[in-house]
């Protein structure tokens, strides 16, 4: 049996997709795309930043539509209001518990009212809805946010990240209706992928958005030395009172907006205690700023793991710039220090030349893991979560040495949550340090995955690596200052409402802001103290930034929402007690804004989910494997989604979970080495998971790419024989290794997991008289004979591989839990 899946041909690509929306659309029968602009307007006052973003929606289609946008906004920022306007009216948004908030959005979208939401998904990536626009008509959505520039070594930072990038997405899909309108599969890992997977458009196409971008700098007394940008079509003008740099015409939204200010005299920031007392003047809000102190940190022996992504999304310059970055870091460990590398995608590979575990930091061994980084090239899936564990597990306590682990990543996965669940205490006592290297890069989760007790480097380009390298440098080296404490004198601090916490420790170059509340008078002070040998007294002066309450009202609820994930749920209260009091946006609450005019009677609207740009840099191949034909240039290969057309894509329908939807990078090598990671690359060689050999061993590859004017047909593939079963076999290991094995092939092609299936069926038919011998429990033997029957049938339908598929593992799964069902809470609280 076989099924046909036609790709997209060249014909297709240059006459463009017609439908409504997804995968490489640009225009539609009806139109533009539902995002018409995209306008920041930024003002920086010395280190504080005030941004207003203003999103425009235009309806081309001749009914009502609603129209949904995935897109980032500065992690640590505070979203402090939201505005709409459309037909002359002006209505505020309103912040709710994000459940209710959801319900009256869906409410007044059924009336015809015109509405609309904005919701956080991940600290950094947003869904906006505006509901019920006319035909004709355009809507605009105002955000506030205010924010505070990162300051290091004299230089101060205002990054605006422009598109969410592709995310791979592990973990099987889960079974109900999709949570959002993206193109991957909601999965056990990620259970809301659909929520941040927006489309992605074709290379090539047309700037579909006009964006505007404008930063008005007014320096505050800080000597400015010099300003940088990003985006090199930038325009600096005297604006009376400071710069305003404004982005010239035409740039598209593929990548993070990143100002920097240099400072020329590093006094300009000292420390200091500010207080912004409330309205009602019985409490307010602190900011302790420290600096590190003059000289060097005493040295002592360093343990470090350096892990290094080399999936698919990190092909191109990123691959470059992070061989280039891992060899620095190991070139900088001394004759104290221990080492060990592994590199990532699906699969963890370490310098074959050297044990697999800490070594010293010798000559010899530093030369042999460069050479090992040096022939890295980008495959894969990001399947993070492995080498993390396995780092954490070469970090054993060691109380006299300092245990560093160091990530160097772009950080496009989607189960971030997972990862700081499972991590959280593995980690624990670990100094995590990140770099993380992209034009669009997934700074929330770099940020969150170091914590306060680490440092998150970024760079967006080559030229800028070796500005970072240096400070990475001084990173990963000993604190100059450890163990700061915070005690009232004077001031009566909240000690429970201090953020970050714990507070970081203080290295070279890098202040440490702490911010938290405080009860009565704002006239007192504290003393800061730190090892070795910080004593100091601070009396309070106050702040000069209005916004200082949103700010320590966003570090306090990221600091919640992480221990949240790690298991404290029943933080859940306090953090929309925290959002709905102080104004400011988290996971649990959502703006909302309805206008009460009935505008749509009966409420049916056209739905549209806005493709957003390729990332910057992302490489996209120009050419097929080896006996396939070229690949169009301004198609990219998409993992999965290539497989469908774009009319399927447009249709609502998310593609299969290849892992990251949008493609680069997607689909595992494993079993023979299938999709290359969507970059056509050599397969990896040796063992693959799932028990397969690889392709060496007889298994054969495929194209990426059939020949032009030809589908491609699966199926007439061998199944591989089933293991002879041991005499010992256990039915408990059986079924353990059997999930394992099925897990591995999600996002695999349809011919193979059909084939998977087989086996199993095979495997269990024969280990069924063996379990009997051994005694195994009757009523696991006679689910998995049932299970054995039901899989035995040959096919090769997709709807029917995959319903066996998930019927396989909900089966195995039931014999582990005892049959314990799952329950689906709300996407926002998994």
């Amino acid at each position: 049996m076989s099924t046909d899946i036609e790709l997209i041909d060249q014909a297709e690509v240059t006459a463009r997709p017609t439908d409504d929306d997804g995968l490489g659309c640009l225009r539609t029968k009806h139109g533009n795309l539902p995002l018409e602009s995209i306008d920041v307007r930024a003002r920086i006052t010395g280190l504080a930043s005030h941004t207003e973003l203003t999103q425009g929606f235009r309806n081309t289609y001749d009914e009502p539509l609603e129209a949904t946008y995935v897109f980032p906004l500065p992690p640590r920022a505070a979203v402090t209001a939201m505005r709409m306007e459309a037909d002359g009216r002006v209505v505020e948004g309103v912040l709710k518990e994000r459940g209710e908030a959801r319900a009256t959005y869906d409410q007044a979208i059924q009336e015809g009212k015109r509405a609309s939401i904005a919701e956080e998904e991940r600290p950094g990536v947003f869904t906006m809805r505006v509901g019920n626009i006319l035909s004709g008509e355009r809507v605009t959505v105002h955000l506030t946010l205010a924010g505070a520039l990162s300051y290091e070594d004299g230089e101060a930072t205002y990054r605006f990240p422009l598109v969410v990038a592709p995310k791979y997405i592990p973990g099987q899909p889960v079974d109900g209706e999709q949570v959002g309108d993206g193109t991957a599969l909601d999965t056990n890992e990620v259970p809301d992928a659909s929520r941040i997977s927006p489309p992605v458009l074709l290379p090539g196409f047309p700037n579909p958005v006009d964006l505007s971008l404008e930063v008005d700098v007014d320096s505050a007394g800080l000597p400015l030395a010099g300003v940088r940008s990003s985006l090199h079509a930038t325009a600096i003008e005297d604006a009376g009172t400071g710069l305003r740099i404004r982005l010239n015409p035409g740039e598209r939204a593929d990548r993070d907006f990143l100002l920097r200010l240099q400072v020329g005299d590093e006094s300009a920031v000292t420390t200091a205690l500010a207080v912004l007392p409330d309205e009602d003047e019985q409490g307010g809000t602190f900011a302790l700023t420290v600096l590190p102190p003059t000289g060097e940190a005493p040295k002592r022996g360093r343990d470090v793991v350096l892990v290094l992504d080399r999936s698919g999304s990190m092909g191109g310059w990123k691959m470059v710039a992070a061989r280039r970055a891992a060899a620095r870091i190991i070139d900088t460990l001394g004759g104290d220090d221990r080492f060990a590398v592994l590199a990532f995608d699906h699969l963890i590979d370490t310098p074959p030349t050297l044990p697999e575990q800490l070594v010293e930091a010798t000559d010899r061994n530093r030369f042999r893991a460069v050479e090992f980084l040096s022939n890295l090239d980008a495959r894969g899936g990001t399947e993070m979560l492995a080498p993390l564990r396995r780092g954490a597990e070469l970090l054993r306590e060691v109380a006299v040495r300092e245990r560093v682990l160091v990530l160097v990543t772009d950080g496009q996965i989607g189960n971030e949550d997972q990862l700081l669940y499972e991590l959280s205490s593995k980690l624990s006592g670990v100094r995590v340090h990140t770099v993380g290297i992209d034009r669009a890069v997934n700074e929330g989760f770099l940020q969150r995955l170091a914590g306060s007790q680490g440092r998150c480097e970024l760079v967006e380009s080559e030229d800028r690596l070796d500005e970072a390298m240096h400070n990475i440098h001084r990173r990963i080296g000993t604190p100059l200052l450890t163990d700061l404490q915070v005690t009232p004198d004077g001031l009566a601090v909240d000690m429970t409402t201090l953020a970050p916490a714990p507070i970081p420790d203080v290295f070279p170059g890098a202040p440490v802001v702490v911010m938290g509340r405080y009860t009565g008078s704002p006239d007192g002070a504290v003393t800061v103290s730190g090892q070795p040998g910080l004593q100091a007294r601070l009396s309070a002066t106050k702040s000069d930034n209005p916004a200082l309450a949103a700010l320590w009202a966003r570090a306090n609820l990221r600091d919640l929402e992480d221990k949240y994930v790690t298991g404290q749920t029943s933080l859940e209260e306090q953090i929309v007690e925290t959002s709905l009091k102080f104004g400011v946006l988290s996971r649990f609450t959502a703006f909302v804004a309805v206008d009460q005019r009935v505008v749509n009677e009966g409420g049916n609207t056209r739905r549209v989910t806005q493709p957003v740009d390729l990332p910057s840099g992302w490489e996209v191949p120009g050419a097929a494997p080896a006996g396939a034909a070229a690949m169009p240039a301004s198609m990219p290969t998409f993992g999965a989604a290539a497989r469908f057309s774009a009319a399927e894509a447009t249709r609502g329908a998310p593609a299969p979970n290849y892992g990251m939807q949008g493609g680069y990078g997607s689909a595992p090598d494993s079993f023979g080495g299938y999709d290359q990671g969507s970059y056509g690359g050599p397969p990896p060689s040796g063992p693959v998971p799932g028990g397969f050999p690889s392709p060496a061993a007889g298994v054969p590859g495929r194209p990426l790419v059939p020949p032009a004017g030809k589908r491609r047909t699966r199926g007439g593939k061998p199944t591989p024989p089933p293991p002879a079963p041991g005499d010992g076999a256990s039915l408990t290991t059986f079924v353990q290794d059997e999930l394992t094995r099925l897990r591995g092939s999600d996002g695999q092609d349809v011919w193979l997991r059909a084939g998977l299936l087989t086996a199993l069926s095979e495997r269990i038919r024969v280990l069924l008289d063996v379990w009997k011998q051994n005694n195994e429990p009757q009523e696991a033997r006679t689910t998995l004979g049932t299970l054995s029957t039901e899989l035995a049938s040959p096919t090769a339908d997709p709807a029917e591989v995959d319903r066996r598929w998930h019927q396989a593992l909900t089966t195995l799964e039931s014999l582990t839990t005892g049959g314990t069902p799952r329950t689906r809470r709300p996407f926002w609280k998994r």
